[in-house]
């Protein structure tokens, strides 16, 4: 029959046990801490770098709207029904200003209103009446806004397009369609003017309040807001399999990257890489970063952001002029791609 020892032997025995296992291992004295070193960065230079900032557009000569081809008016003449518009045009009843700026009014004929205000308008239809009408009285709204569209695409909560009733910010535009999408990436997000990109900084005065960059809007101006479900980097130079790699939910570090372009045929004295950063529509910097400290592990992962422009050199010499040069016809083939500050900066005037 098994005989089980009595608990206080189990007990003994347990801490004569603990004691033995500790005694193996060097503890710390109350009060002290025991430092990690962090590994450095791999990072061994920062360029900064700012795109050619536009100049500030004046504040509009006057907050009254100011009429324009394809807008519908609508011209009252005080009991004389006759002499007002009656033309029914999308939906709106007025007479349109036509390609020329002008419209047709009874009586009256052509009369040239395209580029001036309300009261303006007003006057001119009173002035011209006086001919055939004692002490005209004339009333004139805009029916229908439909000269200065702005469109905006991408992730807003209502995109399309709008018009604008009166001179606005960008700030004020942007509200048109009721915020933003939660897949909004606010980092590419761009103005684009006359088919360009206009050097606006609104990532900054959208998060960081740089009221400068609120630009007045102009007709025809398109903002295009692109998610951020689809993020990429780019790598380009010595691999195998340059262009587009997509970033995994999000998250990518730089051998990641590296090994997804394929870098097996890459020279064993390439040290350094270079990243074109984007930080906002308009800044960013150029880094240098050693790639070799990194695969030794004397450094951290190089942890990449949206948008990152590699370059892998083909030998160990070069400067950044010499990158951004190889790689300039690369860039141009995926510009729809890029992130504003890389278009602004190296595509714009290319």
């Amino acid at each position: 029959m098994l005989r089980f020892p009595p608990m206080t032997m189990i007990v003994m025995i347990a801490a004569t046990f603990f004691l033995t296992a500790c005694g193996g291992h060097e503890g710390l004295k109350a009060g002290l801490r025991k430092s990690v070193e962090t590994p450095a960065s791999p990072i061994v230079e920062s360029i900064p770098v700012e795109a050619a900032a536009m100049v500030p557009d004046l504040p509009p000569v006057t907050l009254d709207y100011q009429v324009g081809v394809g807008d519908i008016l609508s011209i009252m003449v005080y009991g004389r029904p006759d002499l007002s518009t009656s033309i029914v045009d999308v939906g709106a009843k007025g007479s349109r200003i036509d390609g020329s700026g002008n419209i047709q009014l009874p009586l009256i004929g052509t009369l040239q209103v395209a580029g001036l205000t309300i009261s303006v308008i007003r006057d001119k239809v009173e002035a011209a009446l006086r001919t055939y009408v004692q002490e005209p009285s004339v009333v004139v709204e805009v029916a229908a806004y439909r000269s200065k569209p702005l469109y905006l695409m991408g992730q807003f909560r209502t995109p399309g397009v709008y018009y604008m009733d009166r001179p606005m910010t960008f700030l004020q535009g942007i509200t048109l369609g009721n915020g933003f999408d939660t897949s909004a990436n606010l980092r590419g997000v761009r103005l684009l003017r006359d088919n360009k990109i206009a050097p606006v900084d609104i990532y900054s005065l959208i998060l960081d309040g740089r009221i400068e960059q609120n630009v007045w809007l102009k007709a025809g101006d398109t903002v295009y807001l692109p998610d951020n479900r689809s993020q990429v980097v780019f790598v380009f130079g010595a691999v195998t399999k340059p262009g587009t790699i997509p970033m995994v939910q999000g998250r990518m570090n730089l051998l990641e990257a590296l090994a997804a372009a394929d870098t097996r045929n890459v020279g064993s004295d390439i040290k350094n890489v270079r990243i074109i950063r984007s930080l906002t529509t308009t800044r960013g910097e150029l880094l240098v970063v050693d790639l070799a400290s990194i695969r030794r592990g004397e450094t951290v992962p190089m942890q990449l952001m949206e948008g990152d422009v590699i370059y892998v050199p083909k030998n160990a010499f070069g400067s950044w002029n010499d990158a951004i040069a190889e790689i300039l016809p690369s860039l141009q083939a995926v510009s729809a791609l890029l992130q504003p500050f890389v278009s602004l900066t190296y595509l714009e005037n290319n």
